[in-house]
């Protein structure tokens, strides 16, 4: 049968919550939306091609005709697109009063569009994301879709309209009053009082206004606001300093309102990953749930000094976009407008802004005031009160999350001051969640996305908001993927609490330059391991992407800056997950300098894929909040935090631990000096040397899943 999906009448979810039909025709899609507010639906139109939906439609209406003439048998089928699907899970229902089992089919190599097929032909499209399922099915056909994970008995319901009180000025106690947008279930009963879920953003709080609502949809109270100096909010934007105090008097005005019943929970994600936390950590006794997805963290772990370097593409680039104006433009964000490579090589660092938008930025001109860590930055940096904490938190991230440094300081935070009802789940996801099962050549499993994403992030709401005994805080505490095993694993803890924690030693020979060298990883200190040597130039860094992503780093590894130490070939497979760190004994002619540690899976062709990595300025080897220029030539120990990972390195394959000195695209280039990072314009050309000996063990800590 062809074009019958042109003659189908679909039904629109998103998040589990029906918003209307939707039907192709040969020269349109057409939409017939539900009121909001009222829940009734409406007529058909155009589909508005500006809505800001996850599920391409455009796309979809676009290979109509290659959905409807595929092969949907056996166990991979391929467009004549070039699209791979391969066979995923199945749903069995009673549809009519006949059994009918579905098959689910998985998008491989983009972002994900998956297909559910009944008899060979294409009943629903669907497409996951950390807001919930976006998906279109053949009307009656429900249940033989993911749509089913939304029918947990003791989940929140779809029950409600929405009904937009407007927009609030609310004021902080400084007197700046933020933009606030409040949503209230329509059609609850009059007098009810409610819990009620906030979200604070810095990317105008008009954005996702319809994905924040969908949670008056099932009975909760949603209040979104920009943070000061953003959008239509009054003040100024200093990143990360306000929102501890901010979150907290805005808690104070909901609890305030008749419709609040006390309760507030909060929402975020990278940037707004770090309001929720900053606000988690003023300790209001009113905030009962926290869920925390892909945190930025403090500026001297994550963000604008990241490990004490001053951080360059990652920060500069969001500064740059919130410095045009009181909204982000993305354009700048996403390296469009303004060049990264120019960015990061302009000098001074201090003129950046201007010499890239032709303005000053006013966060970027206050940093620079602060080249050390002071009061200014210990009020930035939220694990100065994690002892206030004590709303349960669930965090949310991935292994290719560049703001991963912020999510392992979030939970060192919280699990140090042993804060109750912590969870956490960690995939093989970027810091935009969930959306793909293939990264740059590394093949993950067909549940690698997950249908179930945001129905977590209800079910804690429901559990510590509405009080309703889901289980959710029974569950293990650890949920995470191991890459190369492909699977799901649990425990009671992250680090694992079955891990053991196990050194592998830098060796060899004087001679570890490039992965030509004679580095090696071995089980223990070498007497007469001779250390390694080589050149700094800050004007030669190395030049990989900056991002966190399996990249091969093959090529880098050739240049004789960087040491190489590499295991032998494994006998057995070998699973690693958890937190990691390094114990570097090092040297430097210069007055200062930095340390960049990477780990990497060496596959037998050679090929070097990234796992994990980190930067530190030796200057802060004692503590932030006591810098201390080096003595030159002096060896010096540093104990140093590397990205968390879950992943198995196969049989035949090689660890391998670098260091060099370097990582332009992810922190300006140490000129050595130890003058300020901002103004610095003068460089020193510098010999590192790397220690490894019974008397100077540099080693590596890898937690070892037993047996996995």
């Amino acid at each position: 049968m062809t074009n019958y999906l042109h003659t189908t009448d679909f039904h629109f979810y998103c998040s589990g919550i029906y918003s209307g039909r939707i039907h192709f025709t040969e020269k349109a899609i057409m939409h017939a939306k539900v009121d909001v507010r009222r829940r009734t639906q409406m007529q058909g139109n155009v589909l508005d091609p500006n809505a800001k939906y996850v599920l391409p439609f455009t796309k979809i209406a676009r290979q109509l005709s290659s959905y409807e003439a595929a092969d949907w048998t056996g166990e991979k089928v391929v467009l004549d697109t070039g699209e791979v699907y391969h066979k995923h899970i199945q749903y069995e229902a009673e549809i009519g009063g006949k059994l009918e089992v579905s098959q689910v089919w998985a998008l491989r190599g983009d972002t994900v569009l998956d297909v559910v097929t009944l008899n060979g032909e294409v009943i629903a499209f669907l497409t996951p994301n950390r807001y919930g399922i976006e998906l279109i099915v053949k009307a009656g056909y429900e249940a033989l879709t993911p749509l089913t994970v939304y029918d947990e008995p003791l989940l929140s319901k779809p029950e409600y309209g929405v009904n937009d009180l407007g927009t609030f000025l609310i004021p902080m106690r400084d007197g700046i009053k933020l933009a606030t947008d409040v949503f209230l279930p329509e059609g609850i009963q009059p007098g009810t009082k409610l819990p009620t879920i906030l979200v604070r953003t810095c990317y105008d709080r008009n954005g996702k206004k319809e994905i924040f609502m969908r949670w008056a949809n099932k009975g909760y109270a949603v209040v979104s606001q920009d943070v000061r100096g953003r959008a239509d909010s009054e003040g100024e934007l200093i990143p990360f300093y306000n929102e501890r105090d901010d979150g907290y008097d805005t808690i104070d005005w909901i609890i305030a309102q008749d419709w609040s019943d006390g309760k507030v929970g909060m929402w975020g994600a990278s940037y707004l990953g770090y309001v929720v936390v900053a606000a988690a950590t003023s300790g209001h006794p009113n905030l009962l749930a926290v869920v925390d997805e892909v945190n930025v963290g403090s500026p001297f772990i994550d963000t604008a000094r990241k490990g004490g370097t001053l951080c360059s593409w990652p920060l500069l680039s969001w500064t740059l976009a919130q410095s045009v104006g009181t909204r982000t433009d993305f354009d700048i964000f996403g390296g469009i407008t303004v060049s990264p490579e120019a960015a990061v090589d302009a000098r001074p660092i201090r003129d950046i802004p201007q010499q890239m938008i032709g303005k000053t930025s006013g966060p970027w001109e206050l940093w620079s005031q602060h080249p050390e860590y002071d009061d200014f930055w210990r009020n930035c940096t939220f694990t100065e009160l994690g002892h206030q904490v004590k709303a349960p938190v669930y965090v949310i991230s991935g292994w290719y999350d560049g703001d991963s440094p912020g999510v392992s300081e979030t939970w060192r935070m919280l699990t140090e001051h042993d804060v109750p009802n912590r969870k956490i789940r960690l995939g093989a996801w970027e810091h935009g969640p969930n959306r793909a099962r293939d990264l740059q050549g590394v093949a993950f499993g067909e549940d690698a996305v997950v249908y179930d994403y945001d129905v977590s992030v209800l079910r804690w709401f429901d559990r510590f908001l509405k009080e309703i005994r889901n289980g959710i805080d029974e569950e293990p505490r650890a949920s995470y993927y191991v890459v190369g095993e492909n699977r799901w694993r649990t425990s009671e803890d992250w680090t694992p609490a079955e891990a053991v924690v196990t050194p592998f030693y830098l060796a060899g020979e004087g001679r570890a330059n490039s992965s030509l060298g004679d580095g090696r990883l071995v089980s223990a200190p070498q007497a007469d391991s001779a250390p390694d040597t080589f050149i700094y130039n800050p004007a030669d860094p190395v030049a990989d992407s900056g991002e966190r992503e399996p990249e091969n780093m093959r090529k880098h590894e050739l240049r004789s800056d960087i040491v190489v130490y590499t295991s032998e070939p494994l006998a057995d497979r070998l699973t690693v997950a958890g937190e990691l760190s390094c114990v570097l004994y090092a040297a430097s002619t210069g007055l200062d300098t930095d340390w960049v540690v990477t780990l990497s899976d060496v596959h037998e062709n050679g090929d070097s894929i990234r796992l994990s990595n980190y930067i530190v300025r030796a200057k802060y080897r004692h503590g932030l909040d006591k810098p201390q220029l080096l003595v030159p030539g002096q060896v010096e120990k540093y104990d140093i935090f590397l990205q968390n990972i879950a992943h198995t390195f196969a049989a035949g394959h090689r660890i391998r631990f670098t260091v060099t000195s370097s990582s332009k695209f992810v922190a300006f280039p140490n000129t050595n000096t130890g003058n300020n990072p901002y103004e610095d314009t003068e460089a020193v050309i510098v010999q590192q040397t790397i220690c490894h000996s019974t008397e100077h063990p540099s080693h590596i800590l890898l937690p070892v899943i037993p047996n996995a």
